[in-house]
């Protein structure tokens, strides 16, 4: 096992999570957090008209999923999740793969990757 403990997070589009769950237990990280977010990146604002009057959408409505990974490389759960998100559109998200200096199980008491 690791001394490194990664936080692999991505931005995706709502539509994609459910290929992404399934991409993420057969790489063996089943554990993640999501959390549905807005945000704005290099898709393009969407016009609009609602009771006559005209908007503009500029916030995306994605998914952030976060995976804290110890046992496994993080390189292949980014991997898995590029590929199950791709539609080769613009607006499909971003992954990012950062360093976790530490980590405590409440319920164990268990620290560092073992509590991963």
């Amino acid at each position: 096992m690791s001394d490194e403990i990664k936080l692999v997070m991505a931005f995706i589009r709502p539509d994609k999570l459910s290929d992404v769950k399934q991409a993420l237990a057969e790489v063996g990280a089943p554990s993640l957090t999501v959390t549905n977010v807005s945000g704005r990146g290099s898709q393009p604002a969407k016009k609009g008209q609602w009771r006559g009057e005209e908007y503009t959408v500029d916030l995306h409505q994605k998914v952030k999923v976060e995976c804290v990974v110890a046992d496994i490389p993080a390189d292949d759960v980014a991997d898995a999740i590029v590929d199950a998100a791709n539609t080769d559109e613009k607006g499909d998200g971003k992954v990012f793969i950062l360093p976790v200096e530490s980590a405590y199980q409440i319920r164990t008491g268990k620290t560092g990757p073992d509590a991963v």
